[in-house]
């Protein structure tokens, strides 16, 4: 792993079959233990992962006092500033977009745009805030009933923020893929009566991610 200004850059041992810029979620860095995690799995698979930070969170990194999200113009726009970075200094494989929970729904909003002009391939969601925790009615699924962009959201069942339950009723386009992972909550982690592990839930979301990005290699 090497730092490249704000990137984490993850490279795997032969050329990559794909990259995945990857954004952390609403109250954890870049190098947390779950986006640490799933960038190391992804990395043993051939693809090769970049991680940045919002705004906010560089100042908190760079403060030590805890900040909140910037406002979603200023995400998006922090975004698709990475986006374009990406294209222009990485190699030229599929680039594939995506995060946890927030970063998920940053790359949503950007992938249709930057899909019909070619500078994506996909989107990875991992845990989509479909609805803010305990506000189900109000939703955060607008932009993805028309998405044309092959878009990938690994999803607890039992997620706050998007249950399957709820989610079955929701509009989503076929562009959509939804892949569950039982008992899994937001950060995927199921509860030991269940019978699986977080890190057996972490690594089905990873091999699903590639195998989804895989089935796009151009």
């Amino acid at each position: 792993m090497s730092e490249s200004c704000s990137w984490l850059l993850d490279r795997p041992e032969q050329p990559p079959v794909a990259w995945y810029l990857f954004a952390h979620g609403a109250g954890a860095p870049m190098d947390s233990d779950f986006m640490q995690s799933l960038a190391d799995m992804l990395v043993a698979q051939g693809v090769g992962v970049v991680r940045f930070e919002f705004p906010y969170m560089e100042e908190r990194r760079a403060s030590g006092k805890r900040r909140p999200p910037n406002k979603m113009d200023v995400l998006l726009e922090a975004f698709q500033v990475q986006i374009d970075r990406a294209g222009a200094e990485l190699s030229p494989v599929p680039l594939f977009i995506g995060g946890k929970s927030m970063g998920g729904r940053v790359a949503s909003m950007l992938a249709q745009e930057n899909f019909e002009r070619q500078k994506v391939a996909g989107a990875v969601c991992l845990g989509y805030p479909f609805h803010p925790p305990g506000k189900p009615e109000k939703l955060r699924t607008e932009h993805l009933g028309d998405l044309a962009c092959p878009t990938l959201i690994v999803q607890g069942t039992r997620d706050k923020l998007g249950n399957r339950e709820e989610v079955a009723g929701y509009a989503l386009s076929s562009a959509v893929e939804l892949y569950w992972l039982e008992d899994g909550d937001h950060d995927l982690k199921p509860r030991k009566a269940s019978g699986f592990s977080q890190q057996h839930h972490w690594q089905a979301a990873a091999d699903r991610a590639v195998a989804f990005m895989r089935a796009r290699e151009s």
